[in-house]
């Protein structure tokens, strides 16, 4: 990153009231060959040690190599061996590795190291549905349309027409499927290699039929590009070919995809329509439309197609100005629009599409550029030899009377020359989707709607697929293609929850989490921080002095009780200040508190605020973390006035780590009993990179990376966070070299050892990567990591294991009988622990899904990590019971989570980050060279101060 993340590897003996267990000390012992155990069943047992195997890596190009439990055949290349501790160090060396893969094209991904066999075995149903292919010959053509279109829906229609004007003659009776670009398929070769057709169309530019458009001649040239085999993707599924090939997948779902693109709206993936299920209002003027994602896939059981619902936003069919009137939230017929008011309406409606109501049946459609500076009764424009003014205008020429003169027109067609168009004349046309962010108000509203218990959503999966009508798809059946309508039966296996440990000065010294969730009755964290200098800050007007000083005695009351050394007393008196000059009061409290402590330092600072704050949360993060360096706490006005104890141990919870503390380890930890972790120095990374919205295109990616600081718990993770290019997924920093006029030529990467010993495995799960990026980022970031390692010390490389982690999927499970209380949780989700790593997963490569949380409302969806890169021989148990364990540790709640806590903590520390730009390039996109898509300098980002890094201070 663009600092280097300290890794301060002290070898850290037992926690505070922990149980015995052998250490790692000095020279690995000998690999153990019993079988995983669990603490479930072996809370107190401890395993030998086992060193890693560097070399022989099964996951890159060449043949694989032998895993635990396999005899070796010959010394394996770069395989680590043990060498004497450098001064009590203990620090093993790992011989050089390979070099690096150059290309992505000789890059093998991580094969399967065989299927998970620990937990309780169950069936889920998953929402795929089997594909099985005809053996037919799949041809693709190239397609160019004259004069050139970019909307997909033209062109579909211009190739619609055409092949109802000549499939009987020309096309030989082919129907072909077309992907509204370039490509087109057929089952089967056209009588001709190559030919023009020409025809005429009226069409408007979505694609539909409209009276008002003019008939415009178009030039359709068809020409052979190539043979799309199906028999390598037979053999990519049977596993006897490494690569899915991507042509013939592109094939299938293009011709699954023909009649729904037809029938419906495509988003991307996703169709929607008003008719699949009735809209619903979100407010201000947008409304929610329903509809289903599909994707065709290979997978273990053969091709699957994946069909999910889904919804969006969508910018309600209202006359014009009862949309105003929505997105303003009052009346707008009886008064003129402010200035605000008319900027707000110009950036809601530009590019919005509308069609006039003034004409009877004629309905002609135009797109919004933007709004008149004048009320309409003051717009005049040149008729010939006179000046006429709009309202005349219309009332002339068609007999409209136009009532609301006070507001503004739109300003419609060519921007250089727009036209006029009177609000009242207007209606938003339908299908359009709306693409700016959504409030907050409407966030909950879209929430609200879109939930559905699991019962709910596979009805409403199994109802979809019987409205598409698979069976009778003439596209389908053209194509040899034949669609299951039942959803996929999986095998799958409950993991064991992990136990807990907390501190052996409280009643409950271990707990055992049920469903997934436990409490801190009688407990207390393994390792309670201490507060001695702290101070409060009130910015809500509604809250007294009094009320505040109550809720923060009462916060420091439950901090003591769950183990934690907490000062009753503020530095100074709880200060109150306004929210518009929230940076001058943070400052004024500091500098209070430094002149009262007389050289030491405030160490915490709770902030109350008012609910609706704005970017007040944003603006205190900022400065508490860049200028300051002081960790602060928020409270909402509505927590201090109803005080619940779950919140204030949560609070509590957050404070303890963000103070340095830790909450509570695995029992696994403690007694030295995780595989391939408690063997030798470990150190697990969390890695996201987050990206600004789809119309930000100059706010740059935040990258986020988290490592593991307490081997071998494992369980305190430190931050750091960079600024990157517009949109590049790419992490950048984790290596890099640059000059410096006084050292010269200087390496920084992320791991940099302080004391005690390197870390000698490295595992490494990375949020937020599509497929199609695996092969870019695993050889882009692995030679990060090894360029990192290696600038510390010649022929230092760790063994490297590289996860994907994907939460933005599709695929969702459902219990086997939604009636069998044993099989779901309280919500009727299937049980936290829930793991599956056969049928609807990839063939050959190492992934599973994982449920490790239990739901709260809606329709739960498991994590999918996907091993890229394993250079430490993961064993699938091995790798699904640490991830799923590791679920179990997260800092700010009593609760498994659905995604492992590096992961969500890298994403939590990307989101923190947006808040120190500089709010004018994030809010007026005015820094042009903000966006690094052209190779321009980024803005930098402000460094977090020192005292904070060191600690999870974005908890």
């Amino acid at each position: 990153m663009l600092e280097v993340l300290e890794v301060p590897w002290t070898v850290v003996g037992k926690a505070p009231g922990a149980g015995s267990g052998r250490g790692c000390h000095g020279r690995p012992s000998a690999p153990r060959k019993q079988p995983l155990r669990s603490s479930l069943a072996q809370p107190k047992v401890a395993a030998e040690a086992r060193p890693p195997k560097a070399g022989g890596k099964k996951c890159n190009s060449g043949a694989s190599a032998p895993r635990r439990g396999e005899q070796a055949r010959g010394k394996e290349v770069g395989a680590v061996e043990p060498v004497p501790a450098a001064r009590g160090a203990g620090i093993v060396a790992a011989a050089e590795p390979p070099p690096p893969v150059s290309s992505s094209k000789g890059l093998e991904l991580c094969r399967r190291p065989g299927f998970g066999t620990v937990g309780a075995r169950c069936v889920v149903k998953a929402n795929h549905f089997l594909a099985e292919v005809a053996d037919k010959d799949l041809t693709q053509y190239d397609v160019k349309i004259t004069p050139e279109s970019r909307s997909r829906s033209v062109n579909r229609a211009i190739v619609a027409e055409l092949v109802r004007l000549y499939r009987a003659s020309d096309l030989g009776m082919r129907l072909p499927a077309y992907d509204g670009r370039s490509n087109l398929y057929t089952a089967g070769r056209l009588p001709f290699d190559a030919r023009e057709f020409v025809l005429r169309l009226a069409v408007d530019d979505d694609g539909g039929s409209d009276a008002t458009a003019r008939e415009r001649e178009y030039k359709v040239a068809i020409k052979f590009a190539a043979r799309a085999d199906l028999h390598h993707l037979r053999q990519f599924i049977a596993r006897r070919q490494p690569d899915a090939p991507q042509e013939a997948l592109q094939v299938l779902d293009v011709v699954l995809r023909e009649v729904a693109n037809q029938r419906y709206l495509a988003v991307r993936r996703s169709f929607y329509s008003p008719d699949i299920r009735k809209p619903q209002r979100l407010g201000d003027g947008l409304q929610s439309w329903f509809g289903f994602y599909q994707s065709i896939r290979p997978t273990q059981m053969g091709l699957s197609l994946n069909i999910d619902m889904s919804s969006t936003a969508f910018i309600e069919p209202l006359p014009v100005i009862d949309f105003v009137a929505q997105f303003l939230g009052k009346d707008v017929m009886s008064r003129r629009l402010s200035d605000a008011n008319r900027i707000k309406i110009k950036k809601a409606l530009r590019d919005v599409k509308i069609e006039i109501t003034h004409r009877g049946s004629l309905r002609r459609k135009y797109r919004v550029s933007g709004l008149t500076a004048q009320p309409t009764h003051e717009l005049v424009f040149p008729i010939g030899d006179e000046m006429k003014s709009v309202v005349e205008y219309f009332k002339e020429m068609y007999g409209f009377s136009i009532k609301q003169p006070h507001l503004p027109c739109l300003l419609v067609g060519n921007p250089k020359k727009p036209n006029y168009l009177p609000m009242e004349a207007c209606k938003i046309v339908e299908g359009q989707r709306y693409k700016k962010r959504l409030n907050e108000k409407q966030i909950t509203s879209l929430l609200k709607v879109t939930c559905q218990s699991p019962r709910e959503k596979e009805m409403d999966i199994r109802r979809t697929v019987h409205q598409n009508e698979y069976d009778q798809d003439p596209y389908a059946k053209e194509f040899g293609i034949n669609i299951s309508d039942k959803l996929t039966c999986v095998e799958a296996r409950v993991l064991p929850a992990p136990w807990l440990k907390y501190h052996d000065t409280g009643k409950e010294k271990e707990c055992l989490p049920r469903d997934g969730q436990w409490d801190m009755k009688n407990k207390k964290v393994v390792n309670g921080c201490t507060v001695n200098y702290w101070a409060c800050i009130n910015f809500s007007s509604s809250v007294r002095e009094s009320t505040a000083n109550g809720f923060c005695q009462e916060l420091a009351q439950t901090c003591k009780l769950l183990g934690m050394e907490f000062n009753s007393e503020p530095v100074i008196p709880i200060y109150s200040g306004r929210p518009d000059q929230a940076v001058q009061a943070l400052k004024n409290v500091y500098k209070a508190a430094l002149n009262k402590l007389k050289g030491k330092e405030l160490e915490l600072l709770l902030v109350i605020l008012p609910d609706n704050n704005g970017s007040l949360y944003g603006d205190i993060k900022r400065i508490c973390e860049t200028e300051l360096g002081l960790i602060s706490q928020c409270c909402l006005t509505k927590h201090v006035f109803k005080i619940c104890n779950r919140y204030l141990a949560n609070v509590s919870l957050k404070i303890n780590v963000k103070m340095g503390g830790r909450n509570t380890v695995l029992l696994d930890a403690v007694s030295r009993r995780i595989p391939l972790v408690s063997d030798i120095p470990t150190i697990i990374f969390g890695a996201d990179v987050t990206h600004p919205e789809t119309r930000e295109d100059t706010s740059p990616s935040i990258a986020a990376v988290v490592a593991s600081q307490d081997w071998p718990e494992v369980t305190k993770y430190a931050g750091l966070v960079c600024a990157q290019p517009h949109r590049q997924e790419l992490i950048q920093d984790l290596y890099k070299t640059w000059h410096d006029p006084q050292r010269g030529i200087v390496t920084g990467g992320m791991i940099r050892y302080a004391t005690g010993q390197k870390p000698l495995r490295i595992i490494f799960y990375r949020d937020g990567v599509s497929a199609g990026q695996f092969h870019q980022v695993l050889l882009y970031e692995l030679d990060a990591i090894r360029k990192a390692c290696a600038s510390l010390e010649p022929n230092y490389q760790p063994p490297v294991t590289f996860v994907i982690v994907q939460k933005r999927h599709h695929t969702k499970l459902f219990a086997d009988n939604h009636n069998d209380r044993s099989s779901i949780d309280k919500s009727g989700n299937i049980l936290p622990g829930t793991v599956v790593d056969s049928k609807i997963c990839h063939p050959t490569q190492f992934d599973f899904y994982l449920c490790s949380h239990a739901g709260i409302q809606g329709t739960s969806r498991p994590a999918h990590y996907h091993v890229l890169w394993d250079e430490n021989n993961f064993m699938a148990d091995e790798m699904q019971t640490l991830t799923n364990n590791l679920c179990y540790t997260y800092a700010r709640c009593t609760r498994s989570v659905s995604v492992v806590p590096p992961v969500y903590y890298a994403h939590l520390a990307a989101f923190r980050a947006r808040f120190y730009m500089d709010q004018d390039m994030l809010e007026n996109r005015s820094v042009k060279n903000a966006s690094g898509t052209n190779g321009s300098a980024m803005k930098t980002m402000p460094a977090v101060k020192e005292k904070v890094k060191r600690v999870m201070f974005y908890c």
